[in-house]
């Protein structure tokens, strides 16, 4: 890997757009990553979180980086990237839940609240996601192996 540099993911609805924006440069300016926003790039309050999550989870799953994903709630956006086979995506409300999604489920997309969660938090909880590795333990492995065979038996 060497000086490769990272990459990484973002997406938002109107909800997010602020806060999409200082995670950008945090993440640029700050920890090196070169960042690809899919959207949106211009505020619009009429705009809707499916079309900017469903952008994210289709790159996530072309180019396996990782992503960021912003609405109000940050529930919305999650509940639609995770509709895509392939993505393990959590609400990051807290340090220990970005901790554990990444530790436990090797989440791939984090979601977060433009709405609810404040500036540095956020920061936060973002480099909390980023530092965590997965545990690769055997239990996070089995639990993950039956979430593909669920998502294999309900395909549509």
């Amino acid at each position: 890997m060497g000086d490769e540099q990272k990459h990484i993911l973002l997406a938002t609805d109107h909800a997010g757009f602020k806060l999409k924006n200082i995670i950008q440069e945090m993440l640029e300016n700050e920890l090196g990553y070169a960042v690809e926003d899919v959207g949106a790039t211009e505020f619009d309050e009429k705009d809707d979180y499916p079309d900017f999550a469903s952008a994210l989870a289709k790159r996530v799953l072309e180019t396996g980086w990782p992503g960021i994903a912003f609405c109000g709630s940050g529930i919305g956006i999650c509940a639609v990237v995770n509709k895509y086979k392939g993505i393990i995506a959590g609400t990051g409300f807290n340090l220990k839940a970005a901790e554990a999604m990444k530790r436990d489920e090797d989440a791939n997309v984090l979601c977060l609240a433009g709405r609810m969660v404040g500036e540095d938090y956020a920061k936060a909880i973002v480099r909390k996601w980023l530092e965590t590795p997965f545990s690769g333990e055997e239990r996070h492995v089995r639990r993950l192996k039956k979430i593909k065979k669920i998502e294999g038996e309900n395909m549509v």
